[in-house]
């Protein structure tokens, strides 16, 4: 086994490879850029080595600095994770000349499988069902547009050496085509190093599910099932399940199969994915290898009990699979929803900044045998860059169903807090809540038909909105009565009355009567415009001021709901919901309604930098004039570029910005007359 193991990457993906090592016994060397000076995969590992600077291009895809200090520090084997250099085969080569061992496939397999273009042409010479397309590289924007013509509408223009959604485009026109080939090939240079794309038929209402294999160097192959991985947004996987709640057994059975066949003609080592797209009919084409670890490695590990990155290490160090197929049985279900640095109420755009706050759920099995495990490689305090994949965490549960695995993972969502940037986590939470992904009924497009017109919160029903109003009135409450406390103003006196109030909540002025007192359950009534109790409801908590999230019972239900000090009351966000919620006394609710709302500032005439990120592109100049959906300019951030779009026909008037220039979120790049 190896004395010691460098891990050529970051963030979360670091921190995981570093946690099975140690439980090896393993010790670890982390390699950082000038941005994760104080990352955690840095303070996690035992030893660390400075490679350079923030970009990436500067740092984690530099080979030679790689490989010096895997030298420098004495490490006999390095784990890329994934993303970086983890399927680039001049790097495994580089390491094998170093005499240095790469935990990953041989050099094959990261040729053949590892470039998009190849791996397809192989799989068809395999006898593997492929998706019709062009095979070879497409050399301008001319010849996309012959190609996408030839093959049918619509078409996905993919990056050769993409993975993770990057360098991926869907067209529907021709100038979908002009537009996606640009952009594809831009953003797969600036991910991959390689600016080559291809073209094939994007399949209709595709689910997109992926068998993992596990493969040793004494001939054994194994499959370890599928995962599902349909929900995604522009073409990044956003949750993943396993097992697939559409495959039956006869599909999962010939999906392994061919899974295996393709490992193995290859001489496949190592953990891989095969992925297929499969239709309605469960008719499956083979899409791609990644001929490394996936992000979504740990739904597959709850499910059969096998650590991938440990099986990976112990493959590279020569060791046999200790697994049969036989051995391996899908027990229960898991989840996992990818925490994402980006603002869902602005279309997702990435959101960078300091962790204000950042409290996730508790890690463990509770009570009931549900499992919660939160894969992350950032702290509260730390820093989300623009340099780096927005991911901040990956929140995983299990549960003997997908039910309960669902159930679980949204009182989880629920509970996991982050304040200082913008996040994804209402969404998630929201969709844990939609019918059509309780029910199983997903496609790759599932986002775009449940949310055509972006995301918005949730509007509680009556009985959530209720139980929301009950709560923000019992925070109120015992935030009153611990003030009268501190002030001594009822000092020895049992503080148990009854408080009137009004909850302002989603436009509607609730009046409620709460009788409980400090460190006791309330009794809650609504009233009706009569006065008379039109509900009561129970509540119950351990809730103090300055807790981030409420946990407590409404009428025995549990419910975990986020908490937001706000005037006059507390912003709210439970199970997608999100709402500011006043409390007032009956006077200060009089005094509230004559309140004058005051008027946000016209800002129709300026095109405001949607995320804090770099200036790649500005295609018009000042005086020229533009019509509605013309492209004005191209940001990059977080390894992905935004085209802004005009909006309506206009002039520009001026210009703020140059390419190159690094703006932060609204920054004005230009105006319109």
């Amino acid at each position: 086994m190896f004395k010691k193991i460098l891990i050529a990457n970051r963030g979360e993906i670091a921190c995981r490879v570093l946690k099975s090592a140690r439980k090896m016994g393993i010790p670890t060397v982390a390699v950082y850029s000038d941005a994760d000076r104080d990352a955690m995969h840095v303070e996690l590992a035992d030893e660390a080595v400075h490679i350079g600077g923030a970009p990436a291009s500067e740092s984690y895809l530099v080979i030679e600095k790689i490989i010096n200090a895997a030298k420098a520090a004495g490490a006999e084997a390095v784990h890329p994770g994934y993303g970086f250099l983890s399927e680039n085969a001049q790097f495994a080569k580089a390491l094998k000349k170093a005499g240095i061992a790469f935990i990953g496939p041989n050099v094959k397999a990261i040729e053949v499988m590892g470039d998009k273009i190849e791996s397809k042409k192989f799989a068809a010479k395999a006898k593997v069902n492929t998706v019709p397309g062009n095979p070879g590289v497409i050399k301008d924007e001319k010849q996309a547009i012959k190609v996408a013509d030839e093959i049918g509408y619509p078409v996905m223009i993919k990056a050769s050496a993409g993975g993770g959604g990057k360098g991926m485009r869907i067209a529907h026109t021709r100038d979908d085509v002009a537009e996606g080939f640009r952009a594809s090939m831009s953003e797969a240079a600036s991910s991959f190093g390689d600016d080559r794309v291809f073209i094939e038929k994007f399949i209709v209402d595709p689910r997109h599910i992926e068998i993992q294999v596990l493969a040793d160097a004494h001939g054994k192959c194994i499959h370890l099932g599928e995962r599902e991985c349909s929900i995604q947004r522009r073409n990044q996987k956003v949750i993943e399940e396993a097992p697939s709640p559409f495959l039956d057994e006869k599909t999962r059975q010939s999906m392994g199969s061919q899974a295996v066949a393709l490992a193995k003609a290859v001489d496949y080592q190592s953990a891989g994915t095969v992925e297929f797209i499969v239709d309605k009919d469960r008719n499956f084409y083979f899409l791609e290898m990644n001929t490394r670890l996936q992000v979504e490695h740990p739904v597959t590990e709850l499910v059969t009990g096998v650590d991938l990155v440990e099986e990976m290490i112990r493959v590279a160090a020569g060791e046999k699979l200790s697994y049969g197929q036989s051995d391996i049985q899908l027990n229960g279900w898991a989840v996992e929803s990818r925490i994402y640095a980006e603002d869902p109420y602005r279309n997702f755009l990435p959101s960078t900044g300091r962790l204000v706050r950042y409290q996730p759920p508790e890690e463990g099995v509770d009570e009931n045998g549900l499992v919660i495990r939160n894969d992350t490689g950032v702290s509260e305090g730390g820093d989300i860059s623009i340099y780096y994949d927005p991911m901040i965490a990956k929140l995983i549960t299990h549960g003997p169903t997908r039910a309960a695995a669902i159930d679980h993972m949204a009182k989880a969502l629920d509970s996991f807090y982050i304040d200082g940037i913008g996040h994804n986590i209402p969404f998630l939470a929201d969709v844990m809540k939609r019918k059509r992904w309780r029910d199983g009924k997903l496609t790759t497009g599932f986002i775009e038909e449940e949310y055509p017109d972006g995301f918005s919160p949730r509007t509680p029903s009556d009985e959530e909105r209720d139980a929301m109003a009950a709560i923000a009135a019992c925070l109120d409450h015992l935030g009153n009565e611990r003030r009268r406390e501190i002030t001594q103003q009822m000092k020895g006196q049992n503080v148990s009355f009854v408080e009137a109030r009004v909850v302002r909540i989603g436009g509607q002025d609730l009046h409620i009567r709460i009788d409980g007192g400090l460190g006791e359950p309330s009794t809650v009534r609504l009233l009706n415009d009569k006065g008379d109790t039109r509900a009561s409801m129970v509540v119950a908590s351990d809730w103090w001021p300055g807790m981030a999230v409420w946990f407590g019972t409404v009428d025995g239900s549990e419910k975990a709901v986020q908490v937001r000090p706000i005037s006059n009351g507390y912003d709210l966000s439970h199970g997608g919901i999100h709402l500011p919620v006043y409390v007032y006394t009956e006077r200060e609710a009089e005094l509230a309604a004559l309140m004058p709302v005051k008027a946000l500032p016209d800002r129709s005439k300026f095109v405001h930098c949607p995320m804090p990120g770099l200036v790649v592109r500005i295609d018009v100049k000042e005086g020229q004039a533009v019509k509605t959906g013309e492209t004005l300019c191209i940001v990059e951030a977080m390894k992905m570029e935004n085209v802004l779009h005009a909006e309506k026909d206009g002039v520009v008037a001026k210009i703020n910005a140059t390419e190159g220039d690094s703006l932060a979120v609204d920054a004005v790049i230009m105006e319109f007359e």
